[in-house]
C-alpha cells in the first residue's frame, strides 16, 4: 500500500512540474534566452530529506525516486552508493544528490565520491582530523581554494558534535537540524548516555530520523 501511495503521488507531482514547464514554455513565445551550462547543482540534495518534488526537479527517474524513498534513511554515503548501480554517471548525479560524510571517520578513497575532489583534496580533508567544528573545515580548507570551493564542499560533508558542549551554531550546521531540534538538542543537557538522547529526542521524531540523528553526535568519555 505504502508503495502504491508513493508511486501515485510520484505521478500527480510529475504532471504538475511538467504542467508549470509547458505554460513557462508558451509564455515564452518567440524570445530566445542565452542557454548557462554548470558543471555543478546550485543545491545538492541529501538524499535523506529531500521531497518527491525536488527528486523530480532533478529528472530522477520513478524507479529510482521510489528506491530512495524505500531505502531512507541511509546511514552512510556508501548505503546510498550500493543502490545507484553501475549504470549512473556518479560525477553527474553526485553533483545533484547526496549523503554527506562525516568528516572525521570517512576514507580517504570515499571522499573522492565527492565530485571535483582528487586525490590531493581528499588527502588534505583528512590531514586535519580531528575536526571540531565545521568552522576548522572552513578555516583549514580555505587554505587551498576559494571560499565559494569550500562552500561546495559543505554540501557533502559535517563533523559530529560533542552533544554537551556544542553551540548551537554548529548543531544547526548539521544536515536536516534547523532551530527547534537544535533547541531540543540542547534542552535535555547534561546528557549521561547517547540512550539517554535517544529516549529525549525519540519523544519527537520517529525510529527512522532518531537514527539518522543519532550519526551526527557523540559524548566525550568520562
Amino acid at each position: 500500500m505504502k508503495q502504491f501511495k508513493l508511486s501515485a503521488l510520484l505521478l500527480v507531482t510529475m504532471a504538475i512540474m511538467a504542467c508549470g514547464s509547458k505554460n513557462k514554455s508558451e509564455e515564452k513565445n518567440d524570445v530566445t534566452e542565452p542557454k548557462v551550462e554548470s558543471t555543478q547543482s546550485a543545491v545538492v540534495l541529501n538524499a535523506n530529506l529531500a521531497t518527491i518534488e525536488e527528486l523530480v526537479g532533478i529528472e530522477l527517474p520513478e524507479a529510482f525516486i521510489q528506491k530512495i524513498m524505500d531505502g531512507r534513511p541511509f546511514l552512510s554515503m556508501n548505503d546510498f552508493d550500493a543502490i545507484v548501480g553501475a549504470d549512473w554517471n556518479k560525477e553527474n548525479l553526485y553533483g545533484k544528490i547526496f549523503i554527506p560524510f562525516n568528516l572525521n571517520t570517512t576514507a580517504e578513497a570515499d571522499f573522492k565520491m565527492i565530485p571535483g575532489v582528487g586525490d590531493r583534496m581528499a588527502h588534505e580533508f583528512e590531514e586535519y582530523r580531528p575536526y571540531n567544528s565545521i568552522q576548522q573545515f572552513r578555516r583549514e580548507i580555505g587554505k587551498y581554494v576559494e571560499e565559494e570551493e569550500v562552500a561546495r564542499y559543505e554540501n557533502y560533508v559535517f563533523v559530529p558534535v560533542e552533544l554537551n558542549t556544542a553551540s548551537e551554531d554548529d548543531i544547526k550546521a548539521l544536515p536536516g537540524v534547523g532551530d527547534r531540534m537544535a533547541h531540543e538538542f540542547e534542552e535535555y543537557r547534561p546528557y549521561q548516555s547517547i540512550e539517554q538522547f535517544r529516549k529525549e529526542i525519540g519523544k519527537y521524531v520517529d525510529d527512522k530520523e532518531l537514527a539518522r540523528l543519532e550519526r551526527f553526535v557523540y559524548l566525550k568519555e568520562r
